[in-house]
Parts: C-alpha cells; structure tokens; sequence
C-alpha cells in the first residue's frame, strides 16, 4: 500500500483527499461512562474551533454531540461551503436518524448530559439540511486531527 499524498494548501498535513474546507470533530472519555469532552479543529488552520466538557457520559455520545454542535455553529455563522469530519460511525448514523441510539443509564449523574441530547435530537429534527458529515478513513489518514491523543 502506497503512502498518502500530502496537501500543501494547509496547516494541517492532510492527505490530498481530505477537503481542506472542513471541521474535524472528536469526543474522549476516561472510562466508558466516565469524563467525555469532545471538540472541533478547523482543518485548514489547525485551530480548535469549541470544546465541551468534561461531562459524564461515553464516547459515542461525545461524538454525536461534537457533530451537532459543529453543524449548528456553522449555521449559526452562516458557513455552507465546509464539511464536518467524523471517524466515529456511530455517530454520523445517529446524526443521520437525528436520534442519539445511546444505552446509557439515565439518573442524576447523566440527566444534564440528557437534556443537551435532547436539545441536539430536537436541533436536527428542525434543520433538515446542513453541512455533509464524512467519515474520517482512519485506516488510511491516520488519527482525526481533533483527537485527543490520550489512547493508551
């Protein structure tokens, strides 16, 4: 297998392609539940556009979330010509059914994390269209350039 080839229109090294002219988003957690932050990097910049948390919750859910909130600010700020990267399938699904599919436990601990799932199911169910959401090839372009970079 051939290595990438590299844009040289951004900070960023991004293989040839990835469109510049997007948002990279990711969540981390510590454990699964546990501590879940999740935010946005511009890709043409390097810069970190929004960070959330950390909040209980797990990772699928911080990267629905990460994906919501990326859609509404570029709306927000009038943005149409951008893309919002995901590596997380799960996610971009649930973004796509405009449900958040998760199992986790609600109580007390969770019930905020709760109402901004429900303030972002409610978001997608009333702005039909936005931006494209694409999966990051992980395999192939390596980590998402939002990440975290705390995998043990």
């Amino acid at each position: 297998m051939n290595p990438p080839s590299y844009r040289h229109d951004t900070v960023l090294p991004l293989p040839i392609e990835v469109r510049a002219e997007a948002w990279a988003v990711d969540a981390a957690c510590s454990g699964n539940p546990g501590p879940m932050e999740y935010r946005a990097i511009d890709l043409q910049t390097g810069a970190e556009i929004f960070r959330y948390g950390p909040i209980h919750g797990t990772n699928n859910i911080g990267e629905f979330l990460a994906i919501v909130h990326a859609l509404a600010l570029m709306e927000q700020q009038g943005i149409t010509d951008k893309a919002v990267y995901s590596d997380s399938y799960n996610a971009i699904l649930w973004v796509n059914k405009r449900q958040c599919k998760t199992k986790l436990a609600r109580n007390e601990q969770t019930l905020r994390l709760f109402q901004i799932i429900a303030r972002a199911e409610s978001w997608l169910r009333s702005h039909p269209s936005h931006n494209p959401v694409i999966k990051w090839e992980t395999a192939k372009w390596g980590e998402i350039p939002a990440d975290f970079g705390r995998k043990a």
